[in-house]
Order: C-alpha cells, then structure tokens, then sequence
C-alpha cells in the first residue's frame, strides 16, 4: 500500500548502470527535461529509451549521493519516433540492432510498437527481418506489453513489485486473467504471499466470503502454517473447528471443501493412529516413502559378528573400554540394515560411530557420513578423522530449467556407499529424509544417531521420535555418562534436567554457572555485561565467535529481538564508514553477526581455495564482511564459504548474537549463555531447556530465575506434533 510519504517521478531512461537478471534489481539513470537522477529498486525488464513513473522516496547515499528508492513503477513505450529510434536501438529487442532500428523507424515512424506488436507480416517487409523473425518481435512486445500491464494492475491493488514478480513468474502473461477468477491463488506455494493480503485483494475484487478458492485456500493456509509448528498432518477434527473459525464458515461446507481437495489432489486424508487426520500431499507421501524404504532396509543383505579380538583391538588403538551397553549396540549394528542410536552427551556415541566406521572400513564398505548443518558435519569430520558432509550437500543440489531444485543423487543416481551414518538425527525433518532415503542403493546399511531428548527438527516431522517409539527397528540407548563426562557439570547438569532434577546454585562451578536474577530487566543488563565484557577478559572470546546466547523465544525482553539489538549496539555500533542496510525494522552492518533463517538454494558462494558453489541453508551463522549498498548485496563469511545475497535474498538474514533454541539445534558453541526469566509459558518444558544445555562446550551460563528455570525441568511434556510417520511405520 503506497504510504503518505511515497513521491512519484516521471522520466525516460537515459541508462542502465546495473541490473540483476535474477533478481530484477537495478540502477538506471531517469531524464526528465533537463534533470537527471539516479533510481534504485526491482525494475525488471526495463531498457533505456522507456518512460516509467516511479513511487518512493529520495534518500541519501553516503557514498553514491542522492538517490530515489523505488517501492513501484509503471513503464510505457516512447511513443515519438525520437524515442523509439533510442530505445530499439538500445539492443532491448533480440534480432534488432541500431541499423534495422533505423530502417524499421524510418518506415512506421510514431507508428512503430503498432507494427511491431499487432502486424508481423508488415513488419516482414523490412530489409533482413523474415516473417519468423518478425513474429518472434512480436511475442518479445507482447510479454513485454504483458509484464507491464501486470505490474500496473497489482500496483494499483497496493502490491509491491517484488510481490507482482513472484506472481509473474509463476503465471506469466496470464497473471491478472488467472487472479481475476481467483484471487487465492497468490497464497500457493511459490508466491506465498498471506492469506490476509490475499483477503484484501478479493475483497477489493468484489468476492464474497462464501467463494469456494477462498475456503479452499484457507484450509491450505492452515495446514501449512501448521508446518511452521512440526506438524505434517492435522486430526480432521482440529482442522474442521480451527478453520470453521478462521473462515466463519460452517464446518459441514468445509467438509465439503476438503472432500474436493481430496478428489483433486491437494491433499489427503487418512487415518493416523485411529484417527482421522488430513495431510498436505507431500508431506502424506514423504512420510509413506519413509516408512515403506526403511521396511524395505530392515534386513541387511550381509550379516556379521564382531568378533572379541576385533573389539579388543578397537579398544586398544582408541585407548578405551567397552561396557556391555556399547558391545551389545555394536553387535546389534553389524546384524541391522536399519539401527539407531540415542542417548544424552557424555554416553559415548562418538565412540561407538569411531567403532563402527573401522568394523564396515574392515570388510570393505564404503561409508557416508552426514549431518543436517554445516557445524554438526565439521564436528563429526573432527572426532572421527572421516570427512562428513551436509546432507544438501551429499545429495547435491542442482536448479532445474523452471527455476526449481532437486537433489542430483536420487533412485536413478543413487550415491556410491554401503552404510550411512547420519548424525544430530533429531534435526531431519521429513521431507530431507525422503530425499535421502531416495538417493540410497536398496542395500545400503542405515545408521541414524542422535539424542531423541532434544527438540526435534525445524522443519515439520519428528522422524527420529517417531521411528524409536514405533519399536519397529533396534534401537541403542546409551544411559551411562563415562567417568570423563563425568567431570563436566555442563553434562551433569543436561543429565540432570533430563531425569527430572531440579538445578539449584549450589551446583556452580567449574564450567556450569547459574546467576539468580528475578527482573528481566535486571537480567538484560548483565547478560549484555557478560557477553561483552566479563566473559572477553576473562577468557579472551568475543560474542563474534565463542559466545552465543540461546533464547527459548523471539519475543519479549529476553527474546531474540530485544538482545541482538542490545548485543548490537555494544559490540558492532554504527559508525562513520562502516556500511549497513536498513530493513524489517532493524539494521544489518558490516562485521555483523547474523543467521539464515531458510533454506537458499540459489545464493552463490566462494570457498577460500576457490571452489564454489550453491546453497545457504537454515540454520547456518556467518559474518558480514562486505556490504554494497548500490548493487544491495551483503557478502556474509559461513565458516570457510564467501555467500553473497542480492536484494529480497537479504531478508533471509537475522542478526545472530541471540538466536532460539530452536535454531541452535546442531550446533555447539564454546560459551552459551541462556537467559530464564520471561519464558512464556508454552515454552516452559523441559527437552527445551535441555536442548539448550547441551550445545555448550567450555561454558555454561544460566541467567534468570531459579524457580523459573526448575518449572521446566519439572514439565516433562515433549513437543508436541501431530505427523503419520510413527503409525504408517507400525502398519508395515
């Protein structure tokens, strides 16, 4: 919607100095009369010798100078032959250069874009132009003439022009014809704007609320904003009375709704452990494929023992001593084509993967290691001395010629191993388990290890809850904390919560310490204080590197948003020189610490060796290094990968001294500070609190009150998701 504020100009482009293919992004130059000015925003397709009429704002460049900032445009064609001459010229139209632009005005004159457009056999009677040439002109106009109309029909409906982009894309010249009939169908995956936004414009459009798109729509609205909370299905009965309300529509009309769903595809519903539930289609078949693939895996092809001297000799080399809970896992593994192991920190699962990879490296398997973010593999790589990768990375990530993406490896290009051993399990969700599980050969020996007491994934599913608690396939769950671990209280602690024991202060000490503060307030100051001051003389870290701070929520005064700006404003102020963009109410600068919030599988990187490639994935933490405010790119350093982001791809970006426990999921961190003080309630349980515990490696720092911190450690309720997996397994 154009603000009060918004000032609109008219020009004809005089140059381009920049624009993005991908994104739209651009720099030109805009003449009007005797004035000259430079305007920056998304203006795909534009070309110089065009008239545009622009709505922004001027701001001020400290390095470029004044500048307009462009929220919307509209663009005409020249319309004297001057103008023309210009703009075809320019090279805009493919098959006319500056000598057949000359002869094509010289013949049509004002004339021109007529011909050109609506007459192809005229525009065929042109020296070098044939009648295939002239039509391939006129289709270039038409998608041009398209692009144009579409733009001016959502502006005047308030829509930005990077939300029109995302229409055209999908619906191409017939946007405003498919939108018309139905307004919903901005809300589909791929354009994703709100149902809200999408509300508005029907109603501007003059449908009622009864419209069938709109229940349609808003039914899918519900199940995939259901994603956003882990669920892979809603019971029918939940989905019925939430979007009854939602729509103000009876539940029995949206019965019917979901009945044509169902016929055409979008959905489907089923029973989940003996009750109704209603699924979007590909997350019901994800986790169909899960259970049936992992079926199809239970019996290795080739069963082994693990013979005492072999055993003895593993113990020897690694300088260790199995108990029985360990030889039992290892033994069940070599008989499993499907095994899982579980079990808190300090239990020794590194060292039963260390045994397996050199029990399969014996016989000759080849091994795959893998975990779902780029810290989780790089630690993996270093206590196993194996190199493990991202599963993104292991299934390779290639574009296709629509602008989607698929894994490379899948059925018919499965990857070259015989067991795979994925780690940090609890965070694979279930759409990236499906893709992995394709790209497996049928003989392939599955290995999952992780801590089913952790939150699970991010993304909708619990897979690796849902295949212990099936009982369907042999699980190892380590329980002993090995007398090393003992000697950590940050693993005492993670130990303790997870059986149910209150944490008190007298506990603190040595690498384990809790602050009683009752005030948020009070606490907000002294985490800034610690992270900023204390902790670095002490013990020489920075917030930058070795300190984190895990919130359980986003919001209040110890959320996420509240510390990053505090933490900020401390450690990275703004200051002369020092470029920073402005968006989503809060301000990115170079040196910046910051998160990506989703998976990208567009965004290039650059490897410090050279290499490069695609993909920046949720999760994942860098530094700015580098902002340009004329091309609005920002350079972020993830690790040893150089990513640049262009336009919308930086608000895929968040700042990152606090992030939430849910995204830490993963990760390890030297020093992790933990603010309890204003938890909301519904978060207040104890696999959070634990989650959060155990990705601390040096130090551990509780901040907050006592009481609150011991009311999640009583609340022994996991998180709570509604997904098909654990049924669909117990029917096979």
């Amino acid at each position: 919607m154009q603000r009060k504020t918004d000032e609109l100009i008219k020009g004809t482009i005089a140059d381009i100095t920049y624009q993005n293919v991908e994104t739209g992004f651009t720099v030109l130059e805009l003449e009007d009369g005797d004035n000259a000015l430079t305007a920056v925003g998304l203006m795909p397709d534009v070309s110089v010798g065009e008239v545009l009429e622009l709505v922004g704002n001027f701001d001020f460049h400290s390095v470029y100078g004044r500048q307009f900032s462009v929220s919307s445009y509209v663009r005409t064609f020249p319309s004297d032959a001057a103008a023309i001459l210009r703009y075809l010229s320019s090279g805009v139209i493919k098959g006319i250069g500056p000598a057949t632009a000359k002869r094509i005005v010289s013949a049509f004159g004002n004339d021109t874009f007529d011909v050109l457009l609506n007459h192809p056999h005229k525009t065929a009677s042109i020296k070098g132009i044939t009648l295939e040439k002239a039509e391939e002109i006129s289709n270039e106009l038409s998608k041009r003439n398209s692009m144009r109309d579409t733009l001016r029909f959502f502006a005047g409906h308030g829509f930005a022009t990077d939300e029109t982009l995302k229409i055209f894309k999908v619906y191409q010249q017939q946007s405003i014809e498919i939108v018309s009939r139905n307004p919903y169908v901005i809300c589909d995956s791929g354009i994703d704007i709100s149902f809200a936004r999408a509300e508005t414009f029907a109603e501007s459009l003059g449908f009622d609320k009864d419209f069938i798109g709109r229940l349609e729509a808003g039914v899918l609205y519900i199940l995939r904003h259901n994603l956003l909370n882990g669920h892979t299905c809603l019971p029918a009965r939940k989905l019925l009375a939430t979007a009854s309300d939602f729509l103000s529509i009876s539940e029995k009309d949206l019965w019917d709704c979901i009945e044509k769903l169902c016929d055409m595809g979008q959905i489907v519903c089923t029973d989940v452990l003996g009750e109704p539930s209603v699924f979007l289609r590909e997350y019901y078949e994800a986790e169909q494929y899960i259970s049936a693939r992992l079926s199809m895996a239970r019996f290795p092809e080739e069963s082994f023992t693990v013979g005492k001297d072999e055993l003895e000799s593993i113990e020897k080399k690694a300088g260790i001593k199995f108990d029985e809970l360990q030889i039992k896992a290892i033994n069940d593994m070599s008989s499993q084509g499907v095994f899982v192991l579980t079990g808190g920190p300090g239990t020794g699962k590194t060292t039963i993967i260390n045994a397996m990879i050199e029990i399969f490296s014996n016989r000759g398997y080849k091994i795959a290691l893998a975990a779902p973010t780029g810290r989780a593999a790089k630690r993996m790589t270093e206590v196993t001395g194996v190199e493990a990768k991202t599963l993104h990375r292991l299934l390779a990530v290639e574009r296709c010629s629509d602008g989607s993406h698929r894994f490379t490896h899948n059925e018919k290009d499965p990857l070259d191993c015989d067991v795979i051993i994925i780690d940090e399990m609890s965070m694979v969700d279930s759409l990236l388990f499906e893709s992995t599980l394709r790209a497996l050969r049928l003989q392939c020996r599955i290995i999952l290890v992780g801590d089913h007491n952790q939150l699970p994934s991010v993304g909708a599913g619990n897979v690796l809850q849902d295949i212990i608690y099936s009982d369907s396939y042999c699980c190892a769950t380590l329980t002993r904390i090995f007398r090393q671990a003992m000697e950590s209280n940050i693993v005492v602690t993670a130990h303790n919560i997870v059986s149910g024991k209150n944490v008190t202060l007298g506990q603190n000490g040595g690498d384990f310490f809790m602050v009683n503060v009752e005030n948020p307030h009070n606490a907000s100051k002294y985490i800034a204080e610690l992270c900023t001051k204390r902790l670095p003389e002490s013990y020489g870290v920075s917030l930058h590197n070795e300190i984190q701070v895990l919130c359980p929520s986003k919001m209040m005064t110890l959320g996420t948003g509240t510390l990053n700006n505090k933490l900020q404003a401390l450690v990275n102020p703004s200051e002369k020189g020092k470029a920073e963009i402005s968006f989503q109410g809060y301000v990115i600068r170079e040196n910046d610490k910051v998160m990506q919030i989703k998976n990208n599988y567009d965004i290039d990187w650059v490897r410090e060796d050279g290499e490069v490639g695609t993909g920046v994935f949720n999760g994942d933490i860098g530094i700015v290094t580098k902002i340009d405010k004329l091309a609005r790119t920002i350079t972020v350093k993830f690790d040893d990968r150089y990513a640049t982001y262009v336009a919308e791809g930086i608000f895929q970006l968040e700042l990152a001294y606090a992030v939430t426990v849910h995204k830490s999921q993963g990760s390890e961190f030297d020093y992790v500070v933990i603010p309890i003080c204003d938890v909301p309630s519904k978060l207040m349980y104890r696999n959070l609190l634990y989650t959060a515990v155990t990705r601390a490696k040096k130090m551990l720092l509780i901040v907050g009150s006592e009481s609150n911190i011991n009311k999640m450690i009583e609340n022994d309720r996991k998180t709570l998701r509604y997904t098909g997996l654990r049924s669909f397994i117990e029917e096979e």
